[in-house]
């Protein structure tokens, strides 16, 4: 167990260094610079902003300036286009909106997703399966971009004690969560309902059948340890995912979380804004591929010896 946490910190470390250093230099190849929307100042003045900022330098010796900041002094840099105001105080502002976001988002995912799996995996080739295989399918299908408005307008025209924009009160979570979370349901069931399969046919579960053990246990106590297993996989990447990757539902529902940032980075060319949350998102899904594999190696006793 040690020696794959090794090995997985490992790599997670190496995939940050390498992510945190191809963004360095792909934000610097931008076109234009972040004074380029500026009104036109005098060349002298621009020139101090630059040095001010230590954007005059040659870019390895940015680059070393940025990673002595990060390593040492655990600094992701200030925003260019706003005096006095920290990468680290953005991210620390709309961190917990995003992940409370996420939780619910993967909550409705897992409530929904995974028991509409299991059921399609008993009831195989019925018309429960087929019901949950088409609702799957149509959740795959219908992107969050085109859920998020029409729920927006299903709550906005008939259930008045639901908000469609802000995030004020609890009330305000619905939306947004049922969203994201339909849409990572849909890929749970499709995920448990193979897992469950592949387990349903193997020898000792045809073996407890024969021996007359109530089908409820065989899926609760034999089956369903083995037929999570894909699913346990996908949730780590994608509450990740849910996090890093939520922009449209926060833009549908003016929900204040990380994705506007980001994107706002971009256009303004806000350089270290955008390291620094490339970064973090990086350390998100590093740390639940971590955690998704160690739910892995709990559920799965061949894991567990290799390990």
């Amino acid at each position: 167990m040690a020696r794959i946490i090794l090995s997985r910190l490992f790599q997670g470390l190496l995939t940050l260094f390498v992510l945190v250093t191809i963004t360095f230099f792909l934000v610097r190849m931008m076109p234009g610079s972040p004074y380029t929307d500026e009104k036109a100042l005098p060349a002298h003045i621009l020139e101090q902003l630059k040095i001010q900022m230590g954007l005059d330098k040659p870019l390895p010796v940015q680059y070393g300036i940025y990673f002595k900041n990060l390593i040492f002094q655990q600094e992701l840099g200030p925003l260019i286009r706003k005096d006095g105001v920290y990468v680290g105080e953005i991210i620390a502002e709309s961190f917990p909106v995003s992940a409370l976001l996420g939780v619910f988002s993967i909550g409705i995912a897992l409530i929904i997703g995974i028991p509409a799996g299991i059921i399609a995996a008993v009831k195989k080739n019925g018309p429960l399966d087929y019901a949950c295989l088409a609702a799957a399918m149509t959740g795959i299908c219908l992107p969050s971009f085109v859920i998020g408005p029409l729920l927006a307008v299903f709550a906005g025209l008939g259930l008045k004690s639901l908000n469609v924009a802000g995030w004020n009160s609890p009330a305000d979570w619905i939306l947004p969560a049922v969203t994201l979370g339909m849409v990572n349901a849909a890929y749970l069931a499709r995920l448990t309902r193979g897992g469950m399969l592949d387990v349903l046919n193997q020898d000792y579960i045809r073996t407890a059948k024969a021996k007359g053990v109530p089908g409820f246990q065989i899926v609760v106590k034999h089956a369903l340890r083995g037929g999570l297993i894909p699913a346990v996989a996908y949730v780590g990447p994608a509450f990740a995912g849910m996090i890093s990757g939520s922009f449209v539902i926060e833009t549908i529902f003016q929900v204040p979380g990380m994705g506007q940032h980001f994107v706002n980075a971009t256009t303004d060319r806000e350089y270290f804004l955008i390291q620094g949350l490339v970064l973090f998102y990086g350390f998100l899904i590093v740390g639940a591929n971590l955690l998704s594999d160690l739910a892995q190696i709990a559920l799965n006793p061949r894991l567990r010896a290799a390990a």
